[in-house]
C-alpha cells in the first residue's frame, strides 16, 4: 500500500532527466508551456488511456506517437492485450501509431507480430510485447527521420474494440463453451481474474482444463476427488485450482475434500 516510482520515472531520475507528473494536461496552461519550451521533434505515449488534447497533437513537427499493443485495426481500447487472449487468438502483436483525435485510430507506422502461445496469461504476454514496443518505437522513430517509414491508413471496416474491463467481465458464464471460458480466464489475470458463485459466495477459478465430456452448463460433477462443470456446446472444464472467499487458493482436490461439494450441484447461482 506504498507509492512506487514508475520503472519510466526511475529510469528518469538515473540518467539526470526532469520529470513533470501533471495530474491534468488538457488545460493546463503551465504545463502546455513548459512542454512548448522544450520544443521535442516527437511525443511518445505509451499506456496513457485517456485522448490527447488537440494542443499536444499539433505541438511536435514528428507528432505523439502511440506504442499500442495489438495489431490494429485489431483491438483499439484500453485492454488490447487481455481482450486479444479472451477472444481466443493465436497472434498479436505491436503497433506504432500517429496519434489522432480518435481512440487509436490513427495512421499506423510500423508492426510486429507475436504468437500467442496456449498457456499464455496478459501477465506472461505483456512485458515480452513491451520488450518488443520498445525495440519498435525505436525503429519507428529512425525510420520517420531517415524517411523510410510513412503513415498508411487504419481499415475502420476491420476494427474490433478493447474496452476498459469491468469486475463483470470475469464472472464466467458456462453457457460458453469450455475453450471460450478458458480463454477468457487466461485473458483476464491479474484482474479481473475469473469466478462464480458456490453456495451463495464467490469462487475464485485460477486455473482450469477443458474436457470434451457432456454435463449440464453450470452443473458440477465430483469424480475421485476431481471437481468439473458443464459449459455450452457439450463441453467441460475440470477445476485445477480454486479460491474460495475469504481463503487462499487451493488445490481443486483440496476444496473437494474441505467444502464436500456434490455432483448436480449448480455453479453461478
Amino acid at each position: 500500500m506504498e507509492l512506487a516510482l514508475s520503472p519510466v520515472k526511475q529510469s528518469a531520475l538515473r540518467l539526470n532527466l526532469p520529470v513533470m507528473q501533471p495530474e491534468k494536461i488538457k488545460n493546463n496552461q503551465e504545463f502546455r508551456d513548459a512542454l512548448a519550451a522544450l520544443r521535442p521533434d516527437a511525443i511518445i505515449v505509451v499506456g496513457y488511456g485517456r485522448i490527447i488534447p488537440q494542443w499536444m497533437i499539433d505541438l511536435p513537427r514528428l507528432g505523439n506517437i502511440n506504442v499500442h499493443a495489438s495489431l490494429l485495426p485489431k483491438y483499439r481500447g484500453a485492454a488490447p492485450i487481455q481482450w486479444a487472449i479472451a477472444q481466443g487468438e493465436s497472434v498479436t502483436g505491436v503497433t506504432t501509431m500517429k496519434i489522432d483525435a480518435g481512440l487509436d485510430t490513427g495512421d499506423t507506422l510500423l508492426q510486429k507480430e507475436m504468437e500467442i502461445e496456449p498457456d499464455d496469461t496478459s501477465e506472461t504476454i505483456g512485458p515480452r510485447l513491451a520488450a518488443m514496443g520498445g525495440d519498435l518505437l525505436v525503429e519507428t522513430l529512425r525510420g520517420i527521420e531517415a524517411g523510410s517509414v510513412h503513415p498508411q491508413k487504419q481499415d475502420d471496416a476491420k476494427a474490433t474494440l478493447a474496452p476498459i474491463l469491468k469486475k463483470e467481465d470475469g464472472r464466467v458464464d458456462f453457457s460458453r463453451t469450455a475453450s471460450e471460458i478458458s480463454n477468457r480466464l487466461r485473458g483476464f489475470q491479474p484482474w479481473p481474474g475469473a469466478f462464480t458463485i458456490f453456495r451463495g459466495k464467490n469462487l475464485n477459478i485460477w486455473k482450469i482444463a477443458a474436457h470434451g465430456r457432456s454435463i449440464s452448463p453450470g452443473e458440477m460433477v465430483i469424480e475421485d476427488g476431481r471437481m468439473f462443470a458443464g459449459c455450452g456446446s457439450n463441453t467441460a472444464v475440470e477445476f485445477i485450482e480454486v479460491q474460495p472467499e475469504g481463503k487462499k487458493r487451493m488445490a481443486a482436490s483440496d476444496f473437494v475434500h474441505g467444502y464436500h461439494p456434490q455432483s448436480g450441484e449448480k455453479l453461478g447461482e
